[in-house]
């Protein structure tokens, strides 16, 4: 399922429509790679600093009409569909990096082949300090058509590693929303245990340090929640409710709203 980020042996041209800090981060590597890169944003202002090494359309439908290769990277479905309106797509092939659910993405992938274009969809497993760098382990999921993939990956893998993970268009988007949901939750469950000790007296910084050090350790466990193997427990299910409670109890002690362990909880049952 995975590929590693390689060099393109003979620079692409390409079309990017977006430039926010992921859009124009895309945009940097691959212009330092030496493709040339067409670009659109809603707002003119955010092309300056690219403009001298990149073609700046005026509209959308310019820059698509730009290169065979279309690239979104904006702020949702809605801008993509309003962005790309009056755009010809006949014969184009575009990769859609854009946040989406993955309903949206088969409805895209629909609506851009009925205007006769090649669909891809991409979900980002990164932020934009870690595109161009391939040691900072981002990477992109992509699904939809494999011959898009595969006459663009050298292209695709100038900015960050990819992933593809079907032919089903909503796979990426399941994936990308799946693994943030996870993330969502790990982070709040960290804010959550700041708040309990926060009125404490105890070190800020090394009780930071020691989150991070639990739940790396903890980490390896969670694969068994999507089908990996079951980590020996010998925990009692008397013993986990009676922790469940004090978790609970501690929080009302400090203080410390408990929607989250409840929610937790109710998750962890099934509910």
């Amino acid at each position: 399922m995975s590929d590693n980020t390689v060099a393109s042996a003979s620079p692409a041209p390409l079309t990017l429509l977006g430039l926010g800090s992921m859009g124009a981060a895309l945009a940097r590597t691959w212009l330092a790679a030496g493709h040339r890169l067409t670009i659109w944003n809603r707002s003119p202002g955010r092309t300056a600093e690219l403009a001298a090494g990149a073609r700046v359309a005026a509209t959308a439908a310019e820059a698509v009409a730009a290169s065979p290769l279309v690239v979104t990277c904006l702020l949702d479905d809605a801008s993509v569909r309003a962005a790309l309106a009056e755009a010809d797509l006949t014969g184009k092939d575009l990769v859609d990096l854009t946040t989406s659910t993955p309903a949206e993405s088969r409805t895209r992938a629909a609506w851009a082949n009925e205007r006769g274009a090649r669909f891809l969809d991409g979900g980002i497993m990164a932020v934009p300090p870690m595109i161009g760098v391939p040691e900072a382990g981002g990477y992109v999921f992509y699904s939809g058509s494999r011959e898009v993939f595969d006459a663009h990956r050298a292209t695709l893998a100038v900015p960050v590693a990819t992933r593809y993970v079907g032919t089903d268009p909503g796979f990426a988007a399941l994936h990308d929303v799946a693994l943030l949901s996870a993330m969502t939750a790990m982070f709040a469950g960290a804010r959550h245990a700041a708040a309990l000790v926060a009125d404490a007296g105890i070190d800020q910084k090394e009780f930071g340090t020691l989150v991070a050090d639990w739940l790396t350790a903890m980490a390896p466990a969670t694969a068994a929640y999507a089908g990996g193997p079951v980590p020996d427990d010998p925990t009692s299910a008397a013993v986990a409710e009676a922790g469940d409670a004090a978790l609970l109890r501690t929080a009302e002690e400090q203080g410390v709203g408990t929607a989250l362990l409840s929610a937790s909880a109710g998750a962890m049952n099934g509910v």
